[in-house]
């Protein structure tokens, strides 16, 4: 497929289109508004099902094929917020503690990202390895701590508690959905898979598309915040995605994952956070401008992503697994 046609097919899924529907709501000022319940219990299910699926699939897989994916996972979550920091403060001339912020939330990993591209990629028929779940959470806390130890040697004591906002890091709902459901269905197993499948699996897709909605009027209620953002932070949003999604998919290659897997470690790398990064940078970070870090995130980089980025990485992890 060329370029253009796995654009089409990317915009033109329910997914996409209902973020779509959920930022015109938002932009004709619509009274379209999801229950604050039904929001909360959708992210809560679709991270639990990230975790199962995930978890399922690792009891079928050695160590000897994980280990390496799993590094290089745990790698990218070590240098990706040291770069994004470097750039923030070097050339977007930023304060210690919001460069910091946007190191965390761009080193961190999005669950709704990957769960997309997950869809992209079985819409367009390419197969990738079924322990990709655990990849997130291995991503999703290392970054973090890492961008927070890097505003506290370089600019001391930031006037947060560190030691709560590592607590609240841990115990967050991402955290303990994805790496509990990640042990359920590890220590279930295909058995524990099967018995779950008919509300975990094939819903799956359904609440996706009614999380985006909701995610698309999120989204289009930053952008009054993109002029005072700045032109630098729009690029950072766009530009660091894609730089991050090279090297992911590159890491990917190098091991030994399949263009679908490489593909979806290029989007973990190229996504960033917007629920377990704010919660630890508000507490350790207090200082910190949330109109830079969540309008970078939520506001540029996942509309991004989810419109562009998708068949993007796959286009590169062609180019580089499957010209390997």
């Amino acid at each position: 497929m060329t370029i253009i046609e796995l654009l089409q097919v990317n915009l033109l899924s329910p997914m996409v289109l209902a973020f779509a529907l959920g930022i015109i709501a938002t932009l004709v000022r619509s009274d379209l508004k999801l229950p604050d319940e039904l929001y909360t219990t959708l992210s809560i299910y679709l991270l639990l099902a990230i975790g199962l699926k995930g978890g399922v699939a690792l009891a079928e897989t050695s160590l000897a094929v994980f280990w390496a994916p799993a590094l290089a996972t745990l790698f990218l979550g070590l240098i990706i917020p040291v770069f994004a920091y470097s750039v923030a403060r070097k050339i977007g001339k930023m304060t210690i503690a919001d460069a910091a912020a946007l190191a965390a939330h761009y080193g961190s990993v999005s669950a709704v990202t990957f769960a997309a591209a997950q869809t992209f990629l079985d819409a367009v028929g390419i197969r990738y390895e079924g322990f990709m779940p655990a990849l997130v959470a291995i991503l999703e806390v290392p970054a973090i701590v890492i961008a927070l130890f890097i505003a506290q040697v370089a600019g001391g004591p930031q006037g947060g508690d560190w030691r709560e906002a590592l607590r609240e890091l841990i115990t967050s709902k991402s955290i303990l959905l994805l790496v509990g459901g990640m042990i359920i269905g590890w220590l279930t197993g295909p058995r524990g898979g099967k018995e779950v499948a008919p509300l975990f699996v094939d819903l799956f897709k359904g609440a996706l598309t009614f999380f985006l909605l909701e995610l698309g009027m999120v989204a289009a209620r930053r952008f009054r915040d993109l002029p005072s953002a700045g032109l630098f932070l729009l690029g950072f949003g766009i530009i660091m995605p894609i730089l991050n999604g090279l090297l992911g998919v590159w890491f990917g290659s190098l091991a030994g994952l399949s263009v679908g897997g490489s593909t979806i470690l290029g989007v973990l790398a190229a996504s960033a956070s917007y629920i377990a990064a704010p919660a630890a940078v508000r507490i350790a970070l207090p200082q910190a401008n949330p109109g830079f870090y969540l309008t970078a995130s939520l506001g540029i980089t996942f509309p991004f992503n989810l419109a562009i980025g998708l068949p993007l990485y796959y286009t590169l992890a062609l180019w580089i697994v499957g010209g390997q």
